[in-house]
C-alpha cells in the first residue's frame, strides 16, 4: 500500500533544519560558525536548511545580517542541501523585497510566515502571499502557519485559493494539530507538500499525509529523526514508533522554554559555541539546562 506521504512531492526533501543563528561573544552574527554548523547539519541527515526563521531569531536580525547569513550558508553547503531563507514580515512590502533579494542571492526557496501582530483577515493574507509569489516567480515558497506566534491563522480555504500561484509549493503546519494536515490536503490536493512544524508531531503528521518536518531537534538528533522518517516511509511502523517514543523526552525538553532558547543551550552542551539568544530572549535557566543535559545523556544511552 502506498503511504499518503508518497502522494505529494518533496520540494525540499524530508528533513529540514530550522537553523539557529550563532552569535560571537560580542553579540555579532558569527558567519564562519554558521557555515560550519550548516555543513554539520547536512552531514547529520538534513536535506534542507532554513536560515533566519523563528529558530534563527529573525525578529532581532537586520535585513543585512539575514542576507549575509543566507550567503554564508549557501556557500558552506553548496549543492548538497536546499537552503531556504526566512523572508516573512508583517509588512507586505518588506516581505516582497526580502524574498526578491533572497532569490537573487541564490536561495532555493523562501519560508514566508503569516504576518504577525497586525492580524489581517483572510483576504489580506491572500493578497500578501500573492504579492510575495509574484515578486520572485521562480523561487519556490513555503507558507508558514504558526498561529501561536502570529495571532492569526491561514485557513485551508485561503491556501487553496493560492494554489494558482505555481511557486507556492509547500506549507509548514505549526498549529499544533494533525487535523491541519488533513484539512490542507482536502482543500489543496496533493500538489501542496505539507511539512510538520512541530518535532513531536512529525510521525503523526506523516501518517496523515505530511512529507517531512522543519525541525529544531535535528540540531542534536538529526540522524535519529532521519531514521524515524525513513522507517515510516519503508513501511516499518514499529521501528518508526520506537524512534518517536525515544525522542519525545528530548522534543519536550527543547520546548520547555521559548524556542530557540533550549536548542541553543543544547548545542552549547554539545560543544557548539553558538552564544545566547539576543534580547528580549534570555539564556536557559540552570535548572532547565540540567534537565536538558540529563535528557540528552539518557538518549545517547538508548
Amino acid at each position: 500500500m502506498t503511504s499518503a506521504a508518497a502522494l505529494s512531492p518533496t520540494p525540499f526533501g524530508r528533513l529540514i533544519t530550522a537553523m539557529v543563528t550563532p552569535f560571537d561573544a560580542s553579540g555579532a552574527v558569527d558567519l564562519s560558525l554558521a557555515g560550519r554548523l550548516a555543513r554539520h547539519l547536512v552531514d547529520q541527515g538534513s536535506d534542507g536548511l532554513v536560515v533566519c526563521g523563528t529558530t534563527g531569531e529573525s525578529p532581532t536580525l537586520s535585513w543585512e545580517e539575514q542576507l549575509q547569513l543566507l550567503q554564508a550558508v549557501r556557500q558552506a553547503v553548496g549543492a548538497d542541501a536546499k537552503v531556504l531563507a526566512g523572508t516573512g514580515s508583517n509588512s507586505t512590502a518588506e516581505a516582497v523585497e526580502a524574498t526578491r533579494e533572497a532569490a537573487q542571492a541564490g536561495a532555493d526557496g523562501a519560508l514566508v510566515v503569516v504576518p504577525y501582530y497586525n492580524k489581517p483577515p483572510q483576504d489580506g493574507l491572500e493578497a500578501h502571499f500573492r504579492a510575495i509569489a509574484a515578486a520572485a516567480p521562480q523561487l519556490p515558497l513555503m507558507l508558514y502557519n504558526i498561529p501561536g506566534r502570529t495571532g492569526c491563522s491561514l485557513q485551508p480555504e485561503t491556501a487553496a485559493r493560492l494554489m494558482d500561484c505555481p511557486n507556492i509549493v509547500s506549507f509548514k503546519a505549526a498549529s499544533g494539530t494533525t487535523e491541519e494536515v488533513t484539512q490542507l490536503r482536502l482543500a489543496c490536493g496533493p500538489r501542496l507538500a505539507i511539512y510538520s512544524g512541530d518535532d513531536g508531531l512529525t510521525l503523526p503528521m506523516l501518517a496523515v499525509g505530511a512529507v517531512g518536518v522543519v525541525s529544531v531537534a535535528s540540531h542534536v538528533v538529526g540522524s535519529q529523526i532521519r531514521a524515524m522518517i525513513e522507517a515510516y516511509l519503508n513501511g516499518d511502523g514499529a521501528m518508526a514508533l520506537a524512534h518517536h517514543e525515544a525522542l519525545i523526552p528530548l522534543f519536550k525538553a527543547l520546548f520547555a522554554s521559548t524556542n530557540p532558547i533550549p536548542v541553543k543551550a543544547a548545542l552549547e552542551l554539545n560543544g557548539w559555541s553558538v552564544g545566547t539568544p539576543r534580547p528580549p530572549l534570555s539564556p536557559l535557566p540552570e535548572a532547565m539546562k540540567t534537565t536538558l543535559s540529563k535528557t540528552m545523556a539518557a538518549l545517547r544511552q538508548t
